[in-house]
């Protein structure tokens, strides 16, 4: 009777270990973060905005449709964030590091991309260059997230 238990239990917290480890992650420059992923416009338009704090390892990854010129504000934002700016190819074409919180609503500025993009990664304000991040670096998607390029969502 003890053993059926002790398996039970150790099948428990293997099941327990593997739920807390799902979720989306992107990795670049070598570091792993957990994203919540912003894939429509209600999600996009919201954004990080409230939030209060952004645990280390953790980030926003917003998805658009195809590649554009993108700009990004920090309306009713919190917490001051690096946004980064990537291609089709998920290559990284812009960056607009330690953006401030701002509370003007409608008149926070935006921080538009250099070039077109399609992903964009917000992080808290200081990974990119805690990372060593330049123009070109690669993003990579765990499971789940988009696995082809260009033409698909």
């Amino acid at each position: 009777m003890f053993l059926p238990r002790l398996l039970l239990a150790c099948c428990g917290l293997a099941l327990s270990g593997c739920a807390m480890g799902s979720g989306p992650w992107v990795e670049l420059g070598g570091q792993r973060f957990k994203v919540e992923v912003a894939d429509d416009d209600a999600e996009r338009a919201r954004g990080l905005m409230f939030r209060e704090e952004m645990a280390d390892d953790a980030g926003m990854l917003f998805i658009h449709e195809s590649q554009e010129p993108l700009a990004y504000w920090m309306k009713n934002t919190k917490i001051p964030l690096d946004i980064l700016y990537f291609d089709n190819d998920r290559k990284l074409v812009s960056q607009r590091r330690d953006t401030p919180p701002c509370s003007l609503g409608d008149n926070c500025p935006p921080y538009p991309s250099n070039v077109p993009a399609r992903y964009v990664l917000e992080l808290n304000a200081g990974e990119a260059a805690k990372l060593g991040l330049k123009d070109g670096a690669e993003i990579k998607f765990g499971p789940g997230l988009p696995s082809t390029t260009v033409g698909t969502p």
